[in-house]
């Protein structure tokens, strides 16, 4: 009987092995979407509020590049628009003058109009008063051509201000999207330029393992499908966790070199990546399987 219960143990322990010993059906890494966050104006770190590793919301407002100079010269063209607005009241009264005379002018036309078909009033009187109008008009047509030039001249100092006002806006640092900091690539008081990487984030909470498949596994996957992915736990076991297939190549290429053998390196595969939650365990770069279900 001790003996019988010897070789259980043995078939039950040699079972056990074989199927741990199960081979995965890829291998790949975990890959995160890596944003590089930019300034999108130049001058001084007046502040920049955020370390590696920190986790960031999106709207966090984490430093502002100095603004002085971008606000004095708002302030300056706001005064240039004032001074030229105050040029409309003369304009506008002009205008108001000429309309007066010509409403004069045009009111003795009508009465020449009724003494000439009385014949108390001569065609020479007719052509005075019709001239007397038409220039008049002209020089009431000219101020309008000034008031234009001048509202057109107010319009490109309100564009310019509103530039201005988004460049101030843009030395606001405000973080883009929901994240962890990976990178950071200045400190408080350096100069900022427009374009300049400030750091490197990106969304941990799930991540992607990529992994290659041949042709004869893929008709076994589809986008959406469920699959087991394992991560190391120790030198003998694994820890596993539930994974979807987002994303298969459409193209074949050749088999990375750190995924496989030299022999297997030859063979054409298919990248697919497979979104996993991240339960904290999970990390960029770290080495990954899976099993198809």
């Amino acid at each position: 009987m001790k003996k019988l219960y010897i070789l259980l143990s043995i078939f039950i322990l040699l079972i056990s092995c074989n199927n741990n010993g199960k081979k995965s059906d890829a291998f790949g890494n975990f890959e995160a979407v890596e944003t590089i966050i930019s300034a999108e104006a130049a001058g001084k770190l007046i502040s920049f509020n955020l370390e590696e590793g920190q986790l960031l919301k999106k709207g966090d407002t984490i430093g502002l590049i100095d603004t002085i100079q971008l606000h004095l010269k708002k302030m300056q063209l706001i005064s240039q628009r004032k001074s030229v607005a105050s040029k409309i009241a003369n304009i506008l009264s002009e205008i108001n003058v000429f309309d007066e005379t010509k409403k004069t002018y045009i009111t003795e036309k009508n009465r020449l109009d009724k003494l000439f078909k009385d014949g108390a009033a001569t065609a020479k009187q007719l052509d005075d008063i019709n001239g007397k109008i038409s220039v008049v008009e002209s020089q009431i047509n000219s101020v309008k051509t000034q008031n234009a030039q001048v509202l057109s001249e107010i319009e490109s100092y309100t564009r310019q201000i509103e530039q201005l006002q988004d460049q101030i806006a843009k030395s606001l640092l405000i973080n883009p999207l929901n994240g962890t900091v990976l990178e950071k690539y200045a400190e408080p008081f350096e100069m900022a330029a427009t374009g300049k990487a400030l750091y490197k984030i990106a969304d941990l909470s799930t991540l992607e393992l990529r992994v290659y498949v041949d042709e004869l596994q893929l008709p076994k996957i589809k986008i959406g499908q469920k699959v087991k992915v394992l991560i190391d736990k120790t030198d003998s076991q694994n820890t596993e966790l539930e994974g979807e297939i987002s994303w298969v190549s459409s193209q074949a290429e050749f088999t990375p070199k750190i995924i496989q053998t030299k022999e297997e390196r030859v063979n054409l595969v298919y990248a697919v990546k497979v979104r996993v939650k991240n339960d904290g365990s999970l990390k960029i770069a770290m080495p990954g399987e899976i099993k198809f279900n």
